[in-house]
């Protein structure tokens, strides 16, 4: 059986949420008890799946769909003409990727950007956009073993910084 330590190490370290857990420990935990299945990561895709059918002996399956799917990486950016600076995005962002302070226009440091998105919602204007990071390329394609490392290793900053 395959540990939720080894589990942690293939999956992209995105912090999206898409596969229904609060982060990529939790969702590797989940797959290492049993209580999820290999397929409900989208950033990972089919790739990803394949990894992790490999790690934990489970078969292959499709992305579950209620997941999301599988699509290029995507990075965001904020439109300095309705950034108002209210803040309300910089604790969205599960690994700090995004700077500025009260009243002062936001920026995201787009190399740190994993693409899950959680800013979206948090803010009130609509001034966080969308932009493909990727091309073509999606999943393991579109995400390097590197920028998960570094994912992983903000995302672990960021938890300490919230406690």
């Amino acid at each position: 059986m395959a540990s939720w330590q080894s589990i942690l190490a293939l999956l992209p370290q995105t912090q999206c949420t898409r596969c229904g857990y609060d982060d990529c420990e939790a969702y590797a935990k989940a797959i290492a008890e049993g209580s999820a299945d290999i397929n409900q990561c989208p950033p990972g895709g089919a790739v990803g799946i394949q990894k992790l059918a490999e790690e934990t002996g489970k078969p292959f399956r499709p992305m579950n769909e209620l997941n999301g799917s599988e699509t290029p990486r995507i990075v965001v950016w904020i439109d300095e003409e309705w950034c108002i600076g209210c803040t309300l995005c910089l604790p969205a962002c599960p690994v700090d990727a995004i700077v500025g302070g009260n009243k002062a226009l936001h920026l995201v440091l787009e190399n740190y950007c994993t693409g899950c998105e959680l800013c979206l919602t948090k803010c009130p204007v609509n001034c966080i956009m969308i932009e493909n990071a990727s091309g073509d390329k999606t999943g393991w394609a579109a995400w390097t073993p590197e920028q998960a490392s570094e994912a992983q290793k903000r995302y672990h900053n960021h938890k300490i910084r919230k406690i």
